[in-house]
């Protein structure tokens, strides 16, 4: 029997065999009984164990094929795993208990990658590459910063400690954070986009894109203001998120506020916004009061800009280029050592990485990796990354455009810019700029000045139409001084109207480098009278933006309240539901995906359900599915494929519910973060 058996033993020790020819298809639930069993019995004979028989070893190995058949032939219709099949791999030590059993590590997926590459399987290494980047988005999702709170966790205070007035405006929200912002460059302030951090204590609330609200005091009474919840993360015992709000402000003022969260009751708000996008993933068509912006549907750089005004100016990049897709901003690019080749992020077949955040205040479209070579992949080098964003905002007539470019390893490159904008069609007739004094001139740029610019552009002299780049922060760690060159030029031959920013010629840098920008991209017309000084206040104001704070407010915040002007909650977010929304939650535990099988976590650990609101006795339920690899979410809505309690036959048992709609929706997009603290446990991570 031994001899017979000696052909498991390479699969004992984790290599492979073949078994013999069977004369007929075994199955793969019959094969590993066969290979689990046998294994048994080889080791028991190893260890030479007294007692053993041949026909207690067949007995056994015939029962076991005929259980795990009859299993197999259940999960057919059940698709679960058997009993049998989890008994015989915790037997063999092959068991699943923790996270790190249920997935791999990439240092993991490293070494299969290694083996790979070596054996030349290159289909394989690449499918490897492809699940480390999924595994590095996840922990990426668990462990990175999106920066400092400005509003520390600690700053939170109950709503019970406002005055009484404020206590019944707020009444539903639990806890209160104050916020403070202040104007420092003596300029006023028009609904300017205010952008921070802020921490909560988890225990106080549960998903801030539901229960966060934002109001102002002024003279004595609170005023909800519109405000955008992005980008939430769960760390430790913290839940942070961005926080985008606008801002009205005189100049040199401080004004004071108040951040209200901890509401389970609350919907995610429906703040009115000029800000409109349409699309999917990088092709987007972004529009606000004042302007049309169109986004490359491959890689997500700007190609159109359309002015809403009365002569509908577009700006767009014509002709063929050097083969690439037209657009109306270059950047980034480096030429290699010797003039070889140019090497472009307009080059990319399609963009290696990329983010989209959306919201009614802001739009951010965040885009990584190396540039691309005009013969990509013969030349694939991995040396200087880039990482660029734009934002959005509404109401706002300028856009930001923020990068970095990071070198991996020394290099010699001939030359290397990182803004260069085109223009076709003869659009403008003259050019302005700024050097370091901050004064806006018209006209040709001085020989002298040239390497000082701080902003450069172009506009009409007719019809005003123009568009100026404003030079924010531009600074390079590890490298040679930085100058900051880029006059425009009103035709530049197989081209049109440009500036390009070339920061380096003939210079090595070395590993560590890394350059850094921030701009804004102004489309207001140029006034006849004084558009300098316009210009130029628009600059100062984005130089210096509001500044941010927490501290407990003042005594002169709390005076002059007298009576409550309205309240905070809309309908059904106070504890005025026909039915109670508890209810409906508690019930919402009894959903659970079946696809994870042993664990069964619920919609609501999962963190799937985005929204609950309740009109008369019809509940309307915001869902979300994990992943485009299911798209269906009438799996967990409607049932079917095995799914017991699906979500609108568990609600329709509430008393008080007549019909319940479920609406599926992609953004924001699910991510871990949203997993409950109790769907984490069930998980094991």
């Amino acid at each position: 029997m031994i001899k017979q058996l000696m052909f498991l033993e390479p699969l004992r020790r984790g290599g492979s065999a073949s078994l013999s020819k069977p004369g007929k298809r075994v199955s793969s639930i019959l094969v590993k009984a066969w290979v689990m069993t046998g294994r048994r019995a080889l080791e028991s004979h190893q260890r030479k164990q007294k007692g053993q028989r041949r026909g207690v070893w067949l007995m056994a190995f015939w029962a076991a094929v005929w259980s795990v058949g009859n299993c197999a032939a259940q999960d057919k219709v059940t698709g679960a795993p058997s009993q049998n099949q989890g008994a015989e791999a915790k037997a063999a030590g092959l068991g699943e208990k923790t996270y790190a059993d249920r997935t791999d590590s990439v240092a993991q997926k490293g070494r299969h990658l290694e083996r790979a590459y070596a054996q030349k399987n290159f289909r394989l290494a690449q499918s490897i590459l492809a699940s480390m980047k999924q595994t590095l988005q996840f922990e990426e999702q668990q462990g990175a910063s999106i920066g400092e709170p400005l509003l520390p966790a600690s700053a939170s205070v109950p709503v019970t400690t406002l005055p009484a007035v404020w206590r019944e405006w707020a009444a539903g929200w639990s806890y209160v954070t104050p916020l403070t912002l202040e104007e420092t460059a003596g300029e006023d302030r028009l609904q300017e986009p205010v952008e921070f951090v802020a921490a909560f204590q988890a225990e106080h609330t549960v998903d801030l894109g539901r229960e966060l609200r934002v109001a102002r005091i002024e003279n004595g009474s609170l005023r909800e203001v519109r405000s955008q919840v992005s980008e939430e993360i769960l760390r430790g015992g913290e839940r942070l998120c961005r926080i985008t709000l606008l801002a009205d402000q005189k100049k040199q003022q401080k004004t004071h506020w108040l951040v209200f969260h901890g509401n389970p009751e609350a919907e995610r708000p429906a703040y009115s916004t000029d800000l409109k996008v349409q699309g999917e993933g990088l092709g987007l068509e972004i529009e606000n009061e004042f302007f049309r912006a169109s986004l490359s549907k491959s890689i997500g750089q700007l190609t159109r800009l359309g002015y809403k005004r009365e002569h509908g100016l577009e700006l767009f990049a014509g002709g063929v280029g050097h083969g690439e897709a037209p657009g109306i901003d270059w950047a980034y690019d480096y030429v290699t050592a010797g003039g070889f080749q140019k090497m472009r992020i307009n080059n990319w077949p399609e963009t290696p990485s990329y983010e989209v955040i959306r919201g009614p205040l802001s739009l951010k479209i965040r885009r990584w990796g190396f540039p691309s070579s005009p013969l990509h992949p013969v030349f694939t080098p991995s040396r200087i990354h880039v990482s660029t964003e734009y934002t959005f905002y509404s109401g706002t007539p300028w856009f930001l455009k923020t990068g970095t470019m990071d070198v991996l390893q020394d290099l010699e490159i001939s030359y290397l810019r990182d803004d260069e904008w085109v223009f076709s069609g003869m659009s403008f007739t003259d050019t302005m700029w700024i050097p370091n004094d901050g004064r806006l001139r018209t006209g040709p740029v001085e020989a002298a000045l040239n390497e000082e610019l701080q902003a450069v552009g172009f506009f009409h002299k007719s019809t005003r139409d123009a568009f100026l780049g404003l030079f924010l922060e531009h600074t390079a760690t590890n490298a040679p001084p930085l100058k900051n060159p880029g006059s425009p030029s009103l035709f530049y031959k197989g081209h049109g109207q440009l500036w390009s920013r070339a920061l380096y010629r003939n210079t090595t840098l070395k590993a560590g480098a890394s350059l850094h920008q921030k701009n804004a991209y102004l489309t207001l017309p140029f006034p006849e009278k004084e558009g300098g000084r316009e210009f130029e206040s628009i600059r100062r104001k984005l130089l210096s933006p509001l500044k941010v704070s927490c501290a407990p407010l003042p005594e002169t915040a709390l005076q002059g309240f007298t009576e409550r002007r309205g309240r905070l909650a809309r309908a059904g977010e106070a504890g005025d539901s026909q039915v109670a929304k508890a209810l409906l939650w508690k019930a919402l535990e009894e959903c659970r995906d079946e696809q994870l099988y042993t664990t069964r976590p619920s919609v609501v650990e999962l963190g799937l359900i985005y929204d609950i609101r309740i009109r008369a006795d019809v509940v309307h339920v915001l869902m979300a599915m994990p992943h485009h690899g299911r798209p269906r979410l009438d799996y967990l809505s409607d049932g079917g494929g095995g799914n017991k309690a699906p979500v609108r036959e568990v609600l329709l048992r509430v008393p008080g519910v007549r019909d319940v709609v479920v609406e599926q929706v992609w953004d924001p997009a699910w991510t871990a973060n949203r997993i409950t603290v109790e769907g984490r446990r069930k998980l094991g991570y």
